[in-house]
């Protein structure tokens, strides 16, 4: 008997949920940092062991603030996944439970599937004997089918949370080959990779203001040639970006072609650009643009 089904991961942003999806697959498909923000698009996460294939989708954090066309988007695109799985998984940050968790769980009110609740990075919580307490105040807030604490980044408990996901596919045929990790093209991971590094490495300076297009992409028989264009929205970004003598934006290259290496397996020539499009957060049509 086989299954397979979709399983959604919500939550505000920044609770863990890439870290969760990626220690899933055994596989870094979705890029991680400290910041909000950082998950753009829902991406498909696909696992095969056996009878059961589950098909993650890591979705933007959904957000409190929707001032800004891109953050309307990304609500937008969360949102829609969570009526269209067969389950879902609802992440929250160890002992905090903010506006943003609730405004999370309000819009999880009338999915008819199968909700199960993390508690994520429960190997930063020193005294355990608190969880209880938070637990209980949880429980309390609605039916969960599972409340489970575990650590996505050490791994702690992350395959009980698989059982239970298991547990609850619906019998099907697989919709994706068994050696598929995701429905995503590497012209777009590629894309992903080198915002995570613009993320990492610009720390507070310019954390939403940039985004990646990949002008060209062509495989050789040695090498993959990249041609990455990293916008701004204002001059004075361009230079944050670029860095004193271009030192930032070769650290950043370096640091995305050797990721895309190992993603790809192959030699890449990786070659960015810096761009000035001025407001392309807030602006519908630069957004749809550039793939959102």
């Amino acid at each position: 008997m086989n299954k397979c089904g979709y399983v959604a991961v919500v939550g505000r942003p920044n609770v863990g949920k890439s870290t969760l999806i990626n220690h899933i697959l055994g596989q870094k498909l979705n890029i991680t940092s400290r910041k909000p923000q950082t998950t753009r698009h829902n991406l498909l996460g696909i696992k095969t062991e056996g009878n059961f294939q589950a098909i993650y989708v890591d979705t933007p954090g959904m957000h409190q603030s929707q001032t800004k066309a891109i953050n309307r988007i990304m609500n937008r695109s969360a949102e829609s996944v969570i009526h269209d799985v067969d389950v879902v998984v609802f992440v929250v940050d160890k002992l905090k439970w903010m506006d943003g968790d609730q405004r999370v769980l309000d819009k999880l009110a009338h999915i008819k599937c199968p909700l199960i609740l993390v508690i994520n990075k429960v190997d930063q919580i020193e005294d355990k004997g608190d969880l209880l307490p938070f637990l209980e105040m949880l429980s309390q807030k609605r039916h969960f089918d599972e409340i489970i604490p575990l650590s996505a980044l050490t791994g702690v408990s992350v395959d009980h949370l698989e059982s239970l996901i298991y547990e609850r596919l619906p019998e099907n045929d697989h919709f994706f080959d068994e050696d598929q990790i995701t429905d995503k093209s590497e012209r777009f991971l590629a894309a992903e990779i080198i915002r995570e590094k613009l993320m990492r490495q610009l720390g507070k300076e310019l954390p939403y203001s940039t985004t990646v297009e990949i002008e060209r992409y062509k495989e050789e028989a040695k090498t993959t040639h990249i041609h990455a264009l990293i916008y701004v929205e204002r001059d004075s970004q361009k230079n944050i970006v670029i860095g004193q003598g271009g030192k930032r934006l070769k650290l950043i290259g370096s640091e995305a072609r050797r990721d895309i290496e190992a993603l790809i397996d192959n030699k890449v020539m990786l070659s960015l650009w810096v761009k000035v499009k001025k407001g392309w957060s807030d602006d519908d049509s630069a957004l749809k643009s550039l793939g959102f």
